[in-house]
This record gives C-alpha cells, sequence and structure tokens, in this order.
C-alpha cells in the first residue's frame, strides 16, 4: 500500500469516526465538512467560537479540501504528505483526545473460526530530568495470552490492516492475563530498562547542584538580613527542583489489538531474530 493511500484512508476514517461527512470523495481528494467540534479544534478560530458561545447562536464550520494524490496537488486544497502541519495536527489530536483504542485485524478469507490473539499495547514518554533533560518514547506489547512482550510495539502494528469490529468467522480469546495486571508488566519492562541505562547523568546533576549551591550561598552574604535569608531560601528551593535528578513515566495511549495466530507468531519470530543479530 503506497504512503498516498495510507494517507487517504487514514484521513477519511478519522472524519468518519468524528462524524464529518464526506461532501466529496475523488480517490485522493476528499471535501470533508467540519462539525462544529472539529471546526473549534482544527482550524484555529478561538475568538469566533467564544463569541458564537457568548450569543448562544449556531455556529458555521468550515470544510476541508485535502489532497492525498501527489499527481492532484496543484489542485486547490492542502496536499497532504508524511510530516505535513495538518496530518501531524491529526495525530496530535487523537493522542489528546483517544487515549484507548480497541482493533482487530482485518482477515478477509477465514474458513474456519480462527482465534484473535489478544495484545495490549501501552506508548509512553519516559522523561529524564537533570543538567539535562532527555525524553524517550517507547511502544510495549504484551501477549495477554501467554506474556510475550515485544518493543517497539507500534512499529510492528503499522503496516497491518484494522477495522472496529470483528471481521467474519474469527473471534476473540479471553485474556489469561487480566489489562490490570499486563499494564503492570509493561511498566515493569519499562521500568528495567530505565534501571539498566548508564547513570553518569544523576552524578554529573549532583556534582553541578552542589557548585550552584556554593555560587548561590556566596551571593547571599547577610544571613540575618530577613529579606535576604527568604530570598536564599527561594533560590536554593528552585535549585533543588530544577537539579534533583529524576526520571518520571507518562502514558502517551494504549489500547487492545487483536491479532491472528500467523501474525502474531510472525511478530515474534521477527523479535528473536533482531535478538539474535545484537
Amino acid at each position: 500500500m503506497s504512503e498516498a493511500v495510507q494517507h487517504y484512508q487514514f484521513i477519511k476514517t478519522f472524519f468518519q469516526e468524528y462524524g464529518c461527512p464526506i461532501v466529496e470523495d475523488n480517490s485522493g481528494r476528499l471535501v470533508i465538512q467540519l462539525t462544529d467540534e472539529m471546526d473549534e479544534a482544527l482550524m484555529n478560530r478561538p475568538f469566533y467560537w467564544h463569541y458564537i458561545k457568548k450569543m448562544g447562536r449556531q455556529g458555521d464550520p468550515m470544510s476541508l479540501t485535502l489532497i492525498t494524490d501527489p499527481s492532484l496537488r496543484e489542485e486547490k486544497g492542502e496536499y497532504i504528505h508524511s510530516g505535513a502541519p495538518r496530518l501531524r495536527q491529526f495525530y496530535q489530536y487523537l493522542l489528546e483526545n483517544n487515549k484507548y483504542t480497541k482493533l482487530y485485524e482485518t482477515v478477509n478469507h477465514s474458513p474456519i473460526h480462527a482465534p484473535m490473539i489478544p495484545w495490549l499495547v501501552v506508548n509512553v514518554k519516559v522523561h529524564y530530568f537533570g543538567k539535562q533533560k532527555k525524553d524517550e518514547t517507547h511502544s510495549v506489547g504484551l501477549n495477554l495470552i501467554h506474556g510475550t512482550i515485544l518493543s517497539p510495539a507500534m512499529e510492528k502494528l503499522e503496516n497491518i490492516e484494522f477495522e472496529p469490529t470483528i471481521s467474519d468467522y474469527t473471534f476473540p480469546m479471553t485474556p489469561l492475563i487480566k489489562v490490570a495486571s499486563g499494564y503492570r508488566r509493561i511498566l515493569r519492562f519499562i521500568e528495567e530498562h530505565i534501571e539498566a541505562q548508564d547513570k553518569t547523568w544523576v552524578q554529573e546533576t549532583l556534582v553541578a547542584r552542589e557548585k550552584e549551591r556554593k555560587l548561590i550561598e556566596a551571593f547571599f552574604t547577610d544571613k540575618d538580613n530577613e529579606a535576604e535569608r527568604r530570598q536564599l531560601e527561594k533560590e536554593l528551593e528552585d535549585l533543588m527542583g530544577r537539579f534533583t535528578p529524576r526520571v518520571t513515566i507518562e502514558v502517551i495511549n494504549g489500547g487492545m489489538f487483536y491479532l491472528t495466530q500467523e501474525t502474531a507468531n510472525t511478530m515474534i519470530s521477527h523479535e528473536k531474530t533482531a535478538l539474535k543479530r545484537t
């Protein structure tokens, strides 16, 4: 499937899921009538919607013309490609408004009642705070039948076709590992990754903090002055906040992905092959 087709299908599904009518669909050029909610979220008209709401009037949402076919990029509308600001806006909206999803792998031909394997996938961001800040993004998938963990998970899922309803002649397996327990396993996996990292940055941060502390205390010499003493305490408090090494885990989103046994086995096999190479 080409990149243009993927963008076309994503955009069409995105707006259909949010109740926006597709006014025109010419396989590479979509005209979408926005709802009030989506206009307010996407079209950057905060003053207009503030006025409409204050006056108690009905809004007049705009329409969007989006082009995904490169051969039509000269036509009137916004050309959507990887890295396009509008496409990033759609992804960001999903991240902020859809923390959880449930999807099933599309199965077009299944002569028997094929089981669908449940995978819990959690996407997290790890924040390192210290002398220098650093962020890491992790996507971790856990097989809820036998506990296999894969990371990165979303990279392995991005080329699989999913739909919100289960395909005919298939059935979802009941997880042997409860979702809450699976979530805790994934967090432990992330924590073990953090523990395995080089801790040099921690010591460097503490050394830098001590240097800053000495400089601050040298600047405030009159400890008997009440105002100066309070300012010193505030400066030291701010210093502790900025130069105390710590790590936080932020959950971005997650979901349940039901895969065929064949797909699940292929993902696991590829993971084992990659591990052998390393």
